[in-house]
């Protein structure tokens, strides 16, 4: 009689510090995790599936990232951000994301032209439709194509770390239809420089841009701790 055995389970993977953090970062990112929350290890263990030493190397990880601020006899919690803290990442982008729309209308070709020519076709049409939730991811979507169109990825990398704690803040951040024609108008002015290839223009007013985006973030003084 031939004796059959089980076949072998597979060993189920076991989630890294790094994918830990990312999965903390994401629900910050997305709001599911909100400024001043409490993050409790026993929760974030049963929920991200990663094990309890692997989740406090994430909360360190994240915590020298801004993200997060972790208190002796009161563990982590997401970081509030004041006023003058906004104002330290936007000058950050500033600089960074106007280097970034210089050196993509360096580097443009006649296809990465055209993608961003429609996307901004898409961002006329949500800015008539008045869909801010639209206009938000396509914005988001705009913004991304501009920075890996740069080919610089420390660059990418800088301004990825940038915009997570402010994520909510922008994506909130079109209130109003005015607000909404206000910033795709930069968002022409920005298109048409680099794919026209001008790069001196496509720097300047991307700062201009981000800079106005400060000025009306300013305005929802509730967004920051006094």
């Amino acid at each position: 009689m031939i004796k059959r055995t089980a076949p072998a389970r597979k060993k189920k993977a076991v989630p890294l510090a790094g994918d830990a953090a990312d999965w903390i970062r994401d629900r910050i990112r997305n709001g599911r995790l909100v400024p001043g929350q409490r993050l409790v290890e026993a929760d974030l263990v049963r929920s991200s599936g990663a094990s309890r030493s692997k989740v406090r190397e994430a909360l360190r990880r994240l915590e020298s990232e801004g993200l997060l601020e972790i208190e002796e006899f009161r563990g982590a919690s997401v970081k509030r951000l004041g006023q003058d803290q906004v104002r330290q990442i936007y000058c950050a982008r500033m600089a960074l994301e106007g280097l970034a729309a210089g050196e993509c209308a360096r580097r443009a070709d006649a296809p990465f032209r055209q993608r961003l020519h429609d996307i901004q076709q898409e961002l006329d049409a949500g800015e008539s439709a008045g869909n801010h939730d639209q206009f938000a991811r396509l914005n988001d979507a705009w913004h991304r194509m501009i920075i890996a169109g740069s080919g610089n990825e420390y660059v990418a990398q800088f301004l990825a770390r940038l915009t997570v704690p402010i994520y909510r803040l922008l994506f909130g951040s079109f209130y109003s239809p005015q607000r909404i024609a206000l910033a795709n108008a930069d968002h022409r002015l920005i298109t048409r420089a680099i794919v026209q290839g001008h790069a001196e223009e496509a720097e300047q007013a991307m700062r201009a841009h981000i800079r106005n985006g400060l000025e009306a973030l300013i305005e929802l003084n509730a967004h920051f701790d006094t």
